[in-house]
């Protein structure tokens, strides 16, 4: 999973939210692409169709931090999935 809460609310929520990770890569516009270069051990696809809020509870251990190049990507497609997109 991607957390798009903000780092400086993590502190003070109980829940955060974020865009799960999933081995079905659909090749739209609302997935990034990951893969062993962004520090994952398999291809996969950020899903910010089934964006979430979830306990921090449920959060594990970080296992990669994304590129500039990457979040870009990524506000792209959470703002398309969100209906803010130029197009």
């Amino acid at each position: 999973m991607l957390i798009l809460t903000r780092d400086s609310a993590i502190p003070v929520l109980n829940s955060v939210t974020i865009a799960p990770i999933t081995s079905t890569i659909r090749s739209i516009p609302t997935e990034v692409i990951l893969n062993k270069e962004d520090g994952l051990p398999d291809t996969c696809a950020l899903n910010f169709d089934n964006v979430q809020t979830v306990p921090k509870s449920n959060l594990g251990t970080r296992i990669a931090h994304l590129s500039a190049r990457k979040m870009r990507e990524a506000a792209v497609a959470v703002a398309f999935a969100l209906g803010f997109d130029d197009g």
